[in-house]
């Protein structure tokens, strides 16, 4: 129950310590946690910006409907999708897997081709809703993670990508912001650390079918 008694622990921080950086092993630790999220089909269509430049960070509050937390935080992780998943990408994370595995390519092929053909026949905007789920993916992963380690955190849905986009120059690099997640240490001052956590009972939230 250790894990749990950290998940209680953790909550959506209002007011991070902005004196307080993480140390770069934890921020080496959320680096591997987003990477090691489950992606479908394993594609991993994500990638994440680690932003610690308290400039920039006082910039993006702006395009984050003020929300104080990006500028304060020790780190802003903005996690991004593909704009362009293509026979091109597929293709490269089959070679990575041969590569990693050694996996004969006849065994790969059929697989391969089949998602060829079925994200050709996709619409650009499904694709896109396809891959913005696995972004969620990744932020669960990461809240977890930032509850084992005791990193506080804020997951956000509020900002403006298209502005994120621009300063961080996400654009040129074929990727648009969907999530932020600012990461640190809660402030003291923080009144919403001292709050009970709402939920449902359990047995309002967990259905249970047995033999």
């Amino acid at each position: 129950m250790e894990s749990i008694a950290h998940l209680k622990w953790r909550y959506a921080v209002k007011k991070f310590d902005s004196k307080r950086l993480l140390p770069n092993e934890k921020v080496e630790g959320l680096k591997h946690a987003f990477n090691l999220t489950a992606t479908s089909y394993g594609l991993q269509p994500i990638k994440m910006v680690v932003l610690q430049n308290k400039e920039i960070q006082k910039k993006l509050v702006s395009y984050s409907y003020g929300q104080r937390q990006v500028g304060n935080a020790s780190h802003v992780l903005v996690i991004c999708i593909e704009k362009k998943i293509d026979t091109a990408f597929i293709k490269q994370y089959f070679n990575l897997v041969k590569e990693v595995r050694g996996t004969d390519e006849a065994i790969l092929k059929p697989f391969e081709d089949t998602l060829v053909q079925d994200f050709a026949k996709k619409e650009t905007e499904e694709i896109k809703i396809w891959a913005t789920n696995q972004a969620y993916l990744a932020l669960g992963n990461l809240l977890s993670y930032c509850a084992l380690e005791e990193i506080d955190s804020c997951p956000m849905e509020g900002f403006v990508p298209g502005d994120y986009d621009k300063i961080l120059g996400l654009e040129k690099m074929g990727l648009t912001s969907v999530l932020v997640l600012p990461v640190g240490y809660r402030s003291k001052n923080d009144p919403f650390s001292k709050l009970e956590k709402v939920r449902k009972n359990i047995e309002e939230s967990i259905i249970e079918i047995f033999d």
